[in-house]
């Protein structure tokens, strides 16, 4: 079973795209010069938040965790010509990889990188956000929840990866990183002003429209 899925896996994503030379180059670089090159949104997820960002043509792009730059890059590709996207970064060194990504691609004037914490960031970023794509700290995702919920535009884009963690989210399996995905996963599906599906892609991604009242 495992074998068959990684193979639809690996026929949707060569059936998938077109994905632009910069992007490749990204994927390139994160393999020859990172530790765990696997944290890479992929290209088939990659495509899927292009293509979000694409339909929604947000003006306020907020990511959390920039890792080199790649999700970054997918979801620039569909800001309204005013628009900007805002990304976070903790990792020094992943986020000077991401600025020099950042400075090479076509979107480079858009894309605003802030290096540090986001709990101690994002009370500084007051934008409505139009999207939102939360791949950073696992255990902070519950507390960023009400926070983000809070600056988003109705009819917004929430999405939020590894929300699976390996299949270990809804076995029971106990861990501090199992338990705060479980618990965005619960309180996510438990507030009013969002609707929301879990996609099992890779890691997990969930997808939350706010909803307009």
């Amino acid at each position: 079973m495992r074998d068959n899925i990684n193979h639809e896996y690996d026929y949707a994503e060569s059936v998938s795209g077109p994905i632009p030379d910069y992007l490749l180059e990204v994927e390139r670089q994160t393999y020859l010069r990172t530790m765990a090159p696997q944290m890479l949104s992929g290209r088939l997820q990659g495509r899927l938040l292009a293509m979000f960002s694409q339909l929604l043509r947000p003006h306020q792009i907020l990511e959390i965790g920039t890792f080199t730059g790649y999700s970054a890059l997918c979801l620039a590709e569909g800001l309204a010509q005013d628009g900007e996207l805002h990304t976070i970064e903790g990792n020094p060194e992943t986020a000077l990889l991401a600025a020099q990504h950042f400075a090479a691609s076509p979107f480079n004037r858009q894309l605003h990188l802030h290096q540090g914490q986001a709990a101690d960031l994002l009370p500084t970023l007051t934008q409505s956000w139009d999207l939102v794509f939360l791949d950073g700290d696992k255990q902070a995702y519950p507390d960023y929840l009400p926070v983000i919920a809070d600056q988003m535009a109705p009819g917004g884009l929430l999405l939020a990866d590894n929300v699976l963690w390996d299949g270990k989210v809804g076995t029971g399996k106990k861990d501090k990183d199992v338990n705060a995905l479980h618990q965005y996963n619960t309180l996510l599906a438990g507030r009013k002003d969002f609707e929301v599906v879990l996609l099992p892609l890779r890691d997990g991604l969930s997808v939350a429209r706010k909803v307009i009242f």
